[in-house]
């Protein structure tokens, strides 16, 4: 089996030979393929160049996934195949929780539902597609029929997933708050100015008590990714095998290491066709058995080179 870090090396060698936007960020931050030998070599792209550059290998696009923005500029992921796509979460969710067959997975995710192009949405409604017919589907301002169907399912024992936005799980439990036996219950993060804004173990307490469970899940994706992580429960994150979570300082982007706390880097293999190696606007905390967790965000100040290239 190859390794990670070849399959990143030879995936790196590829995309700067082929995209035009990774190979004039890592000009502009002298880093050529002469230079790079190891993993942590491979310069990470800044995630805001999504919102002024096409950032792909090839002229092919099956789907153009958006990000919801707050009034300005979106980011737009230029997906080369959606089958690739399709594989990734599908491979990553069930290496944390078998196949979607199993389930009854409902949906829950107002401000993500009226976006077709929402990288999210498509996920769900793939795995939706493929869980137990009879209740599963998408739950917008249904909570009186969300509750009945959670409560039936409940009473019959059935493996149940509730997937949702935070904003919309607080408001749904907190009108209909129930003792859940059978059901995992997933945040995908986000109160999307709807309400304020929790720190993630007050967020989880009052999803805990509505609902009545133990543990409250995690998903962490974003559009510019076709990978995911997961967290079982206390907000630490486990990545998919196609994924792999760094951090880098926050003074010097470039010195980029696999535990400590800082900005977050990702190696997302699956996204061959676009840009595999990603810096994010998330900070958090990576640890030595490949888990992380989120601790915040940057301020909107702009990444050393990002700048240059949106000027």
């Amino acid at each position: 089996m190859i390794s990670f870090e070849k399959q990143a090396l030879t995936l790196f060698d590829y995309q700067y030979r082929n995209n035009d936007v990774y190979r004039s960020y890592c000009d502009l931050i002298n880093v050529c393929l002469s230079d790079v030998h190891k993993l942590l070599d491979i310069p990470f792209l800044p995630i805001e160049l999504f919102k002024s550059h096409r950032i792909s290998c090839t002229e092919k696009t099956e789907m153009i996934f958006e990000s919801s923005g707050t009034g300005g500029p979106v980011s737009q992921h230029h997906v080369a195949s959606l089958d690739d796509y399709k594989q990734s979460f599908n491979s990553g969710f069930s290496e944390f929780y078998g196949t979607a067959s199993d389930y009854h997975i409902l949906a829950l995710l107002p401000g993500y539902i009226e976006r077709p192009n929402a990288s999210l949405i498509y996920m769900c409604d793939d795995l939706i597609r493929q869980a137990k017919p009879k209740h599963s589907g998408f739950y917008l301002d249904q909570f009186e029929e969300l509750q009945r169907v959670l409560i039936e399912l409940n009473q019959e024992k059935q493996k149940t997933l509730l997937i949702g936005v935070s904003f919309a799980l607080l408001d749904f439990c907190e009108a209909f708050p129930l003792q859940l036996q059978h059901t995992t219950v997933m945040e995908t993060g986000g109160m999307k100015g709807r309400r304020k804004e929790l720190i993630r173990k007050e967020l989880h307490e009052k999803l805990q008590k509505g609902f009545g469970v133990d543990c409250i899940h995690s998903e962490y994706g974003m559009t510019e990714l076709l990978s995911q992580a997961y967290s079982k429960g206390n907000g630490v994150f486990k990545p998919s095998s196609s994924m792999r979570v760094f951090v880098r300082d926050v003074h010097d982007p470039k010195k980029v290491s696999s535990t400590g706390s800082g900005g977050l880097n990702i190696i997302d293999l699956s996204n061959k066709e676009s840009c595999a190696f990603i810096a994010t606007q998330d900070l958090g905390k990576c640890y030595k058995n490949n888990t992380f967790e989120v601790l915040g965000r940057f301020d909107a100040s702009d990444v050393r080179g990002c700048s240059l290239m949106t000027a």
